[in-house]
């Protein structure tokens, strides 16, 4: 078997593969690559060693059975015997639901995970997006620490227990995007540094010295990065990819990373003949994200939209620290305007960063699923002190609100894993790490975060606690009572329409009307022949719907459709959803 590795700087590379220690040799025809051959097969164990120092896991391994400080695995790709005939699922049209593997059942393996899934496929989601499965140091984690960008983390199952999951996912028609993260590795079992210049100091980033896009040696760097993501969809069959704070891949190339990637996987899908798609988390409002490339765009298929998020928690609850305090103003008027303009910073000043922020979105030119939508996802609960769902902030009622709004607005709808049901549990932050000295280092910095922010140290949870995972695994008896069970059965029925009426998946953000009362804290908009309404406060209100006649298609508290004068009388925290004859 033939072993490479990219080491542009070493002056020797040894090999060690099931113990025996052989001499690479340089690759004539690719400048800093080293070569060498070994015996091996499915399970050997190898590394490199570079200019006779530790042996070290390939940057490209694709397993790591000890991990990410032990030695790479040869892993066969041909041995897995699919089950499933898949032809894909496309972006359009989806329901999301985000899930972690590790707090998804009280097992937190891939294979429990794959054993719940007839419980999503009965809910209606079209996608599981999972967390990141990159191997990290400990046991238990969120996963944005990975460090080694093409295994599978071993406690979860390693490779073969994700294409057990892929193909079970499959045979129920559900497809898989995962997570992954490329703007940044764990601070603990990095490696790459010792083979190249995988990271530069000529950008910075929150997690420090940024990933080399753009320096000397970037070509390499973002090729290993595209050939990561490609192996993720055609080794292991995947769908998408979400790619995790691409505002922080600092690229000045003429030609920009996500636009690089963006073509290699629609060539991937051309090749495969089936859909794929990338969905970008970032922070920038910059509509050149997700336009396609043949307008001008880096061609990114869509991008999780906080603005949505943001409006939609301050019209819910009140907050409104932090980022919230510019949607807090007047949330009701900045749901309504990202529900029909896509974003709220739109070139507006934010109070947050203390300057204009993003830019208008062309709705002619954006279709509106390449934005998703939500009212929960792992950051907007996890990064709260205590992890608190929303759920654990509102009513089952104004939690139905939000479920309506989420699954009946111009978006791709995306849920976080329990909202479903109004999951009882929280969703904290965990970390198992190896390293004394950065487990106390992450342990204080938590609590003195949100202690500027006025909590109390002892309230805040300690991540290294197991406890602290143990309290985030989902409660899988609490579907079965009240009041989760109506939440649940909302949410059925919600999703079941989205699939139903094709006015709720129709692409044109600019075909949507609202209309709100501020101080009545009622919202209604329209969507081609279907009318949506909410009540966010506790007395009932009188919306006004127009003169032609609408049916009731599904209601959270019991309520008849408007009267000869048009006028829809709606209880106090439910919602409604109506079609108009």
């Amino acid at each position: 078997m033939q072993f490479e590795v990219w080491a542009p700087q070493a002056d020797r590379l040894t090999l060690k593969c099931d113990g025996v220690t052989r001499a690479m040799e340089r690759d004539p025809g690719r400048p800093g690559w080293w070569c060498g051959e070994a015996e091996a097969r499915d399970g050997s164990r190898y590394g490199f060693a570079v200019d006779d120092g530790p042996v070290l896991p390939d940057p490209r391994s694709r397993r790591q059975p000890d991990g990410p400080d032990g030695l790479s695995a040869v892993v066969d790709q041909g041995r897995y015997a699919w089950r499933a005939e898949w032809a894909g699922r496309p972006l359009p049209g989806a329901v999301l639901y985000e899930l972690h593997v590790g707090t998804y059942t009280p097992e937190g393996t891939l294979d429990a995970a794959a054993a719940r899934l007839e419980h999503l496929a009965g809910l209606g989601v079209t996608h599981v997006e999972l967390m990141p499965l990159c191997p990290f140091p400990g046991r238990h984690g969120w996963g944005y620490e990975g460090v080694s960008l093409w295994a599978v983390h071993e406690p979860y199952g390693g490779p073969e227990a994700l294409k057990r999951f892929v193909d079970r996912a499959h045979e129920l028609g559900l497809g898989v995007v995962l997570d992954v993260v490329h703007n940044h590795l764990g601070p603990s079992g990095n490696y790459l540094p010792a083979f190249g210049p995988y990271f530069t100091d000529t950008h910075h980033t929150p997690w420090g010295v940024a990933v080399n896009l753009d320096a000397p040696g970037s070509d390499e760097v973002r090729a290993y990065l595209v050939d990561s993501a490609l192996a993720w969809l055609r080794d292991y069959r995947l769908d998408g990819l979400r790619l995790d704070a691409v505002h922080a891949l600092v690229d000045t190339r003429a030609c920009h990373f996500l636009e690089q990637l963006s073509t290699a996987v629609d060539g991937l899908a051309a090749d495969l003949e089936r859909p794929l798609f990338l969905i970008a988390e970032s922070d920038l409002n910059d509509p050149r994200i997700i336009t396609p490339r043949a307008e001008g765009g880096l061609g990114v298929h869509a991008q999780w939209n906080d603005d949505f998020h943001h409006a939609l928690h301050t019209a819910l609850t009140g907050e409104s620290q932090g980022y919230y305090a510019d949607f807090a103003r007047n949330p009701l008027a900045a749901l309504a305007k990202t529900l029909t303009r896509g974003y709220f910073h739109d070139g507006t000043h934010s109070s947050f960063r203390g300057r204009g922020h993003g830019r208008e979105l062309d709705r002619g030119r954006v279709a509106a699923h390449r934005l998703t939508g939500y009212s929960q996802t792992h950051d907007q609960v996890g990064n709260r002190a205590q992890g608190d769902r929303l759920a654990a902030l509102v009513s089952p009622g104004l939690a139905a609100c939000a479920a309506t709004l989420v699954l009946t607005a111009p978006f791709t709808p995306m849920l976080f894993m329990g909202e479903e049901w109004a999951a009882g549990t929280p969703w904290q932050f965990f970390t198992d790490h190896t390293d004394p000295e950065l487990a106390e280092a992450v342990r204080n910095g938590r609590r003195r975060e949100f202690a500027a922010h006025g909590w109390r140290e002892e309230d805040v949870p300690d991540p290294q606690d197991p406890a602290t995972r143990e309290r985030s695994c989902l409660d899988w008896s609490e579907p079965e009572r009240e009041p989760h069970a109506r939440v649940l059965d909302w949410y059925r029925r919600l999703i079941a329409l989205r699939h139903e009426r094709a006015d709720l998946t129709a692409p044109d953000l600019a075909d949507t009307r609202v209309a709100y009362d501020t101080d009545a804290r009622w919202l209604a908009f329209r969507r081609g022949d279907l009318r949506v309404a909410v009540n966010l406060g506790s007395a009932p209100v009188a919306i006004p719907l127009g003169a032609r006649p609408a049916r009731v298609l599904a209601a959270w508290e019991p309520v008849e459709g408007p009267g000869a004068d048009g006028v829809l009388r709606l209880p106090g925290e439910s919602s409604v959803v109506l079609v108009q004859e």
